[in-house]
């Protein structure tokens, strides 16, 4: 450590010769004084100045053409200290070779404690938002960018960190911090009891944000209601219906229900029967499967997965009709159905088979 006494001593006598108005005394300290404590002051504060000025900006670019994000966190931590402290931490080293009032000498460290103590915590809210930044973007990978419960822990944690900063000066300044943390206690304590309801939706935010049983874009459905989800939040999530308005549902009342997420498919599947007429002749009714296949095999996108005659029904011959179709789109879907459905009547219609799925109806008689 340097010693400011032994510096002191060795310019008073280096300067031994100076001139008698360098030692005149004002309040309490030589002009020759004053003059080292400005100079002090310039040095360190310029020394500071190159660092924030030249040091830290040739880091930032440095650190730009490396692919590593900790060392652009790390510089931003550094660079997050303000002029105020450099100020502060000049003027204290000057302060050092002159006496300083009491008032001074007494609540001096004090601001400077504060000061640290702020910028501290901004550089701890620097590195809360790189460790969220870095989950969300690991998520984006995969196409889960929606992280609101990770957002919002983020926020709290911010908070409750300067609450603990406030507190530590607080307790700096010789106030009684078990009296307010109790008060602090009971007062939580009605506004947990206040917003119940809202605290339920928060907390289901967080099961959503750590399940992720779905995501933005996903189209789900609850209960009746069904769309693509649009956005994701802390109270709510809004889904975009089918019919084009917006539904907004609360995060509690999702992860209460049974939820069926449409985007998470890999591909949809199709099935249905169709009925023919039971006066059908019997080589027309072995046909009807391989004519079937013929055109699901025609549609691109289709994977077959059985087609058979499957009933007597009450009124018509059944015949079951499953296949895949290898896109989660639904409008692609909805073509594709109707290409098929198309296509089984067109084939219908040419062999002369009839399409019976209900009670035919009877015609009155002349």
């Amino acid at each position: 450590m340097i010693n400011i006494v032994f510096i002191k001593n060795y310019l008073d006598q280096a300067l031994s010769n100076r001139s008698e108005s360098l030692n005149k005394i004002f309040w309490g300290n030589t002009l020759f004084d004053y003059l080292m404590a400005l100079f002090v002051f310039i040095v360190v504060a310029l020394i500071l100045r190159i660092f924030k000025e030249v040091i830290i900006v040739e880091l930032k670019r440095l650190a730009r053409r490396t692919k590593t994000k900790i060392d652009d966190t790390l510089i931003r931590v550094i660079d997050s200290v303000g002029w105020p402290l450099y100020a502060l931490f000049s003027f204290y080293l000057a302060f050092l070779f002159i006496r300083v009032p009491a008032v001074i000498e007494r609540y001096f460290p004090t601001v400077i404690y504060i000061f640290v103590v702020y910028y501290l915590i901004k550089a701890i809210q620097v590195l809360i938002d790189y460790s969220t930044e870095r989950a969300i973007a690991e998520d984006a990978k995969d196409g889960k960018i929606d992280r609101p419960g990770l957002r919002f822990v983020g926020k709290l944690i911010k908070i409750i960190i300067w609450a603990l900063g406030l507190i530590i000066i607080l307790r700096s300044f010789g106030y009684n911090i078990t009296a307010l943390a109790a008060s602090l206690g009971i007062g939580g304590i009605a506004i947990a009891f206040a917003l119940q309801n809202v605290l339920a939706d928060i907390f289901a935010s967080f099961s959503i944000d750590i399940d992720r049983p779905f995501k933005v874009g996903d189209f789900i459905s609850i209960g009746e209601e069904m769309g693509t989800v649009k956005n994701i939040g802390i109270k709510s999530t809004r889904l975009q219906s089918l019919q084009g308005e917006e539904l907004v549902i609360s995060n509690k009342e999702l992860t209460s229900s049974r939820i069926h997420n449409f985007g998470q498919m890999e591909k949809r599947r199709a099935v249905f029967i169709i009925g023919v007429a039971y006066d059908t002749p019997f080589k027309k009714l072995e046909k009807i499967p391989r004519i079937i296949k013929d055109i699901l095999k025609s549609v691109k996108g289709v994977e077959i997965d059985r087609v058979y005659f499957k009933e007597f029904g009450p009124y018509n011959l059944g015949f079951e009709i499953a296949y895949f179709f290898k896109s989660t789109d639904f409008n692609d879907f909805v073509k594709v159905r109707e290409a098929i459905n198309f296509g089984i009547k067109k084939a219908f219609d040419k062999e002369k088979i009839s399409i019976v799925n209900s009670m035919p109806r009877v015609l009155p008689k002349k």
